[in-house]
C-alpha cells in the first residue's frame, strides 16, 4: 500500500483518537510531534519522503519530494513568527509534496495543486483529523458508503471530470480541493485557497524555456542513495523527455518498456533509437508474449482508497512493478500528464475568438479539417457557450440520452458528454443524476480562462487514477513518480497562451521545444502516437467469460441496483461500434472488485 499518514491538530482531545487508527497504520508507524510534544503526523513512510525543520516553536514538514535543499528548508522555517509567515514560505515551496507548518496553538496542512497529493478530512470525538487517504479516515469515523458517490463512478466511469470524481465515496469524510489548505486555529478548523492559476501570457518561446527550467528541476536529485532509479521509455514525447532529462544526473538509469502487439505501433522504432543514444543506461524490454492479457486478474482489486477507473492493464503493471524491483528499482519516474499538459482541449477557442477572431477561425479551420468536425455546429457552439453551472446541469438532464456524435469538439467546461451505459439501472441513473446536479450547485471554475480551465480539469480528473497506480508499484517497494504533475511544471505550462501550442499544426509543439538539445531530434519531432488497440482487443476476447462473470446476478453492483447484468451481456457479446463500452466496462470493473475488498466490520477498537 502507498504509505498513508494522518495530521492531528495541538489539542489534548487528538492523542485520544490515536487508539483508534487503523492497525496497519499504527503498527511500526513514525510520529513527527508538535512542538507541544502532541502528535502532529502519524504514518509510513520511506526516510527520503518525509523531511523536517524547526526552528524554535516552529515545525515545518515536506512529505514528497523536497523542492530545496535541506538547509534552504531549515533557513525558512527560521523566518515563520505567525500565520502569514507560514503562508508565504509555503508558496514558495511548490512541487510535488504535502507541506505542512506547525505553531503553537495553530497549524496548516496542504496538497499539490495537481491533485497529485490530497488531503481529506472529518470529525471524530470533537477533533478535526485529516489524512492522505479517505479509507483511514471511514475506518477512523466508522463512516459508511455514500451510495450517490459509487453511483457517480458505476454510471459516469472515466467520462466523470473533476470535481464531481474527486468526491469522496464515505459519508461524512470530506475531499479537499487541491488548491485549498486546511488550517486548525486552536478547535477550529477552517479551508483557505492558496492558489490560483497564472495568467496565459507567454509566447511559445518564452513558455519553453519555463518548462525547461520546471521539468529539469522536477527531474533533478531523484536518484535514490540505495536502489536504482528506473523510468518508462516508450518511444513517446513524453516518457523520453523525462528519461532523458533524469539520465543527465544519473546515466545508469534503469529504462523500461513492454512490446507492441499491434503491427501499425512505431514506438519500437523511436525507442529503439533512443536507447542507442542512452548508451550507459540498462534497457528492459518485456515481450508481449511475457506479459500478462489486458484484463487478466480483474477480479483483483488495486486499492482499498477507491475504485480504480483503470482496470485492464492492473495485471501487466504488478507485472511491470515486480520486474523493476527484480533489477532494484526503488523509485519509478513515468510520462503520467503529458497528454493532459502538452496537448490543450479545444475550449481555448472560446476566448481566443473574443480576443483575436481572425486567429481563432484560423484555428478553427485547421481542426475541423483535421478532425472532421462539423463546422456549423461547432461554430454554433462557439458563439453560444453555456455558463459552468448550465453545462453540469445540462449533462444531468442528459445523462441517459444516446451519445452524441463521435466528432463533436469538447468545448464546454468538461471532458465531453457524460452519457449512462445502457446496463446501467434506473435507479442507478437517478442516484448519478442527482449527484450531477448537486455538482452544478456548487462547483466552480477552475480557471477564468476556458482553455486554462480545460487543462486543469483534465489534470484532475486523472490524478486520482494515477495516485492508485501508485499503490501498485508501492506493493513491491518502488515509488512511482509523475514529474510533469509537478505543480512547478503544471503552472509553466499554464503561463503559455494556449492558442501558442493548441493548434493542431504540430504534436506538442511546447514540450518539443522545451526538450530541443535534450531530447534527439529523431524523438523530438515525432508526430506519431502508439496505439494498443489490438492489446486491449485480444485482451477483452479472452478474458471476457470471468469478466461477465465478476459482474454477473451475484455481483455487489447488482445486489445495490446499480447494474443489469443481463444488459451488460447483450452490450459486450455483440459488436462494438467504438471503445466506450471497454472504458465503461473497465470503471465498473473496479467498481465491483472495491466493493468486494471492503472491511465489513466497523473502526478497530
Amino acid at each position: 500500500m502507498r504509505s498513508g499518514f494522518v495530521v492531528l491538530p495541538d489539542r489534548p482531545q487528538a492523542e485520544h483518537l490515536l487508539p483508534r487508527l487503523p492497525r496497519p497504520l499504527l503498527e511500526g508507524a513514525r510520529v513527527v510531534a508538535h512542538a507541544s510534544g502532541r502528535p502532529w503526523l502519524l504514518g509510513h513512510w520511506p526516510v527520503e519522503a518525509l523531511t523536517m525543520a524547526e526552528a524554535g516553536p516552529v515545525r515545518l514538514a515536506v512529505v514528497g519530494d523536497l523542492p530545496v535543499s535541506r538547509s534552504r528548508l531549515t533557513e525558512l522555517a527560521g523566518r515563520i513568527s505567525g500565520p502569514a509567515d507560514a503562508a508565504r514560505v509555503l508558496a514558495g515551496l511548490r512541487g510535488s509534496c504535502h507541506l505542512g507548518v506547525s505553531l503553537p496553538d495553530w497549524s496548516r496542512f496542504q496538497g499539490s495543486a495537481s491533485g497529485l497529493r490530497r488531503l481529506f478530512h472529518a470529525r471524530q470525538g470533537g477533533v478535526a483529523v485529516a489524512t492522505d487517504r479517505a479509507d483511514l479516515l471511514a475506518t477512523l469515523t466508522g463512516a459508511g458508503l455514500d451510495e450517490e458517490a459509487l453511483a457517480l463512478r458505476v454510471v459516469c466511469g472515466l467520462q466523470l471530470p473533476y470535481p464531481a470524481n474527486a468526491r469522496s465515496l464515505w459519508s461524512g469524510v470530506s475531499a479537499l480541493a487541491p488548491d485549498h489548505a486546511l488550517e486548525w486555529d486552536a478547535d477550529t478548523l477552517g479551508e483557505l485557497r492558496w492558489w490560483q492559476p497564472p495568467a496565459p501570457e507567454l509566447s511559445l518561446s518564452a513558455g519553453a524555456e519555463a518548462v525547461r527550467s520546471a521539468l529539469s528541476a522536477a527531474t533533478a536529485g531523484k536518484s535514490p542513495e540505495k536502489g536504482r532509479l528506473s523510468a518508462d521509455l516508450s518511444g513517446g514525447l513524453d516518457s523520453s523527455s523525462i528519461c532523458f532529462l533524469a539520465a543527465r544526473a544519473d546515466p545508469e538509469i534503469l529504462t523500461f518498456r513492454w512490446g507492441e502487439a499491434d503491427s501499425g505501433n512505431d514506438d519500437t522504432v523511436f525507442a529503439e533509437f533512443a536507447t542507442k543514444e542512452l548508451d550507459r543506461a540498462e534497457h528492459l524490454v518485456v515481450a508481449q508474449g511475457e506479459l500478462p492479457d489486458m484484463f487478466a486478474d480483474s477480479g483483483i482489486p488495486v486499492s482499498a482508497e477507491m475504485p480504480s477507473p483503470l482496470t485492464r492493464a492492473t495485471a501487466r503493471i504488478r507485472r511491470t512493478a515486480e520486474l523493476l524491483a527484480e533489477h532494484g528499482s526503488v523509485r519509478h519516474l513515468s510520462g503520467h500528464g503529458g497528454d493532459e499538459l502538452f496537448s490543450p482541449m479545444p475550449g481555448y477557442l472560446h476566448p481566443l475568438l473574443r480576443r483575436r477572431p481572425l486567429t481563432a477561425l484560423r484555428h478553427l479551420r485547421a481542426h475541423v479539417a483535421l478532425r472532421r468536425w462539423p463546422m456549423r455546429a461547432t461554430l454554433a457552439e462557439l458563439l453560444r457557450p453555456s455558463s459552468f453551472a448550465d453545462w453540469w446541469a445540462g449533462e444531468a438532464e442528459a445523462l441517459t440520452e444516446p451519445r452524441p456524435p463521435l466528432r463533436r469538439a469538447a468545448l464546454g467546461w468538461g471532458l465531453g458528454p457524460i452519457r449512462a451505459p445502457g446496463w446501467v439501472t434506473p435507479a442507478g441513473a437517478d442516484l448519478a443524476r442527482a449527484a450531477l446536479r448537486r455538482t452544478a450547485e456548487t462547483a466552480e471554475p477552475l480557471a477564468r480562462d476556458l482553455g486554462s480551465h480545460q487543462t486543469l480539469v483534465v489534470i484532475r480528473s486523472n490524478t486520482s487514477t494515477y495516485r492508485l497506480l501508485g499503490d501498485l508499484y508501492a506493493e513491491r517497494g518502488i515509488a512511482l513518480d509523475a514529474p510533469c504533475l509537478d505543480d512547478r511544471v503544471v503552472e509553466a505550462v499554464l503561463r503559455v497562451r494556449p492558442e501558442e501550442h493548441a493548434g493542431p499544426w504540430r504534436f506538442k509543439p511546447l514540450l518539443a521545444e522545451a526538450m530541443r538539445g535534450i531530447v534527439p531530434e529523431r524523438v523530438r519531432t515525432r508526430a506519431t502516437k502508439g496505439e494498443f488497440g489490438e492489446d486491449v482487443r485480444r485482451g477483452l476476447r479472452a478474458h471476457l467469460p470471468a469478466l461477465l462473470d465478476l459482474l454477473g446476478p451475484d455481483s455487489q453492483l447488482a445486489a445495490r441496483g446499480l447494474l443489469d447484468p443481463a444488459a451488460l451481456r447483450v452490450r459486450l457479446t455483440g459488436p462494438q461500434a467504438d471503445n466506450s463500452a471497454v472504458q465503461a466496462l473497465e470503471s465498473l470493473v473496479g467498481c465491483e472488485t472495491w466493493l468486494r475488498a471492503l472491511p465489513r466490520s466497523g473502526p478497530e477498537d
